[in-house]
């Protein structure tokens, strides 16, 4: 009874935005991508990748669960050279990066959480195993690999503080449903915790780490972008703005000429979260009076330096990771205004001190765990300014600390492997 009732307030929240999603296609071009797989319909490509061969699906919504989910791809791949890991995402970005960073795995748009929809992937891929990315728990897609005899794994789990309230609101209608994963392997003891207090057996949940901490560094000769910046930016103290969102662009120009009064040398990059703010952020870049400059249009014409206190549009997507790299200091967004924040590791493994606002609840035991180490620093919009000009100055050691504490949380996904490895062998 309970599915019933959600497919059908699913159907009706569908039918009620429809013109606002017909509206969004018409204009920006997005959700207009995979219409017809989201739909149920099994891309002829993806059928004839699969055909015959034993396959795990992945599901992971965007760019920060494709490239973890990639690790796991790569280390089970090799453990199973002719199996097909075909990899499924909500986003448009997702999809890009997907297709960029896993090679031949076919990638496609999850359907709609609809039971034809889902039936219809189910029937084609015959998955040995669904893992699933984070907190993508979709109910009809728990229902229906249950009935086809599909385990389920949750991997690098999590419940952000901003969910937790949510789900134990409604822990009576959670509980039937997280009795259909196998198994849950959490990103800290926190969201384990969480994770039983909803409903989820306790036998079925264990901690294995953050697969974000991840021994390594990103290929840096991998972004073409990364490589042309890198050769302009060598005399420059560069500052990387990552995934900003609306307001924190214009906290960070509204600082940036205090900072390059103290520190003349220094260049600040921005990259929105979001590749349809591109152009509206690049307006603003211009509308301030600051040297200004597009990175897309720098591959094109080839500048022999960046300006001094100059700004620069990171406007690509996949590349963030990388450019980090280059920073003296990073500025991690999403924290400035109420939306929970962004992965601090994606600076700290490269050394690079790191800054963010106050709202960091979707990364908080990441966050906190740094905190205590001395690797991050917490600012408000008042105190952002300073904060940079001090580490741009005397950041190394804030730095340093960030990277060894990245190191010190390492091994996830070897963790990760070993048990979805040893889930297999019982299934055979």
């Amino acid at each position: 009874m309970g599915m019933v009732v959600y497919s059908l307030l699913l159907a009706l929240g569908l039918v009620l935005s429809a013109p606002w999603w017909l509206w969004r296609m018409a204009t920006s071009g997005r959700y207009r991508a995979g219409l017809a797989g989201r739909l149920g319909i099994v891309p002829p490509s993806l059928r004839q990748a699969v055909k015959g061969k034993q396959v795990i699906w992945f599901h992971a919504v965007s760019v920060g669960e494709v490239v973890a989910a990639s690790r796991l791809i790569a280390q089970l791949q090799e453990a199973f050279p002719r199996w097909v890991m075909v990899v499924s995402t909500t986003t448009m970005t997702g999809q890009k990066i997907a297709r960029e960073r896993l090679g031949k795995a076919p990638v496609f748009y999850l359907p709609l959480d609809f039971a034809w929809a889902v039936r219809a992937y189910l029937r084609v891929l015959q998955p040995r195993l669904m893992v699933l990315m984070e907190s993508e728990l979709w109910p009809r897609l728990l229902v229906e690999c249950e009935r086809a005899a599909v385990p389920v794994a949750v991997v690098n789990a999590r419940i952000s503080d901003r969910s937790f309230p949510r789900y134990m609101r409604l822990r009576r209608l959670w509980r039937p449903l997280l009795r259909k994963v196998t198994i849950f392997l959490a990103q800290g003891q926190e969201t384990a915790s969480r994770l039983v207090a909803i409903g989820a057996p306790t036998e079925r949940v264990r901690v294995a780490g953050n697969l974000k901490y991840h021994n390594g560094t990103p290929d840096m000769g991998a972004s073409s972008i990364t490589t042309m910046l890198q050769g302009l930016v060598s005399d420059r103290k560069l500052v990387v703005a990552g995934s900003t969102l609306p307001g924190e662009e214009e906290m960070l120009l509204e600082a940036w000429p205090g900072v390059v009064a103290q520190v003349p040398e220094a260049v600040l990059l921005i990259a929105p979260r979001h590749p349809e703010r591109f152009a509206e952020v690049m307006r603003m870049v211009d509308g301030s009076g600051l040297r200004s400059y597009r990175a897309t249009e720098m591959q094109q014409e080839k500048p022999e330096e960046i300006t001094a206190g100059s700004v620069v549009l990171l406007d690509t997507v996949g590349d963030l990771a990388t450019v980090y790299g280059l920073a003296c200091v990073a500025f991690l967004g999403g924290s400035l205004v109420a939306k929970g924040g962004h992965n601090p590791l994606e600076a700290a493994l490269f050394g690079v001190p790191v800054v963010m606002g106050g709202s960091y609840e979707n990364f908080r035991a990441v966050v906190d765990g740094m905190r205590a180490a001395e690797a991050i620093r917490i600012v408000t919009r008042e105190q952002l300014g300073d904060a940079l000009v001090e580490l741009l100055r005397d950041g190394q050691e804030m730095g340093a600390r960030g990277r060894t504490e990245y190191r010190k949380q390492s091994g996830a996904v070897g963790r990760t492997v070993t048990v979805l490895l040893d889930l297999l062998e019982v299934m055979d």
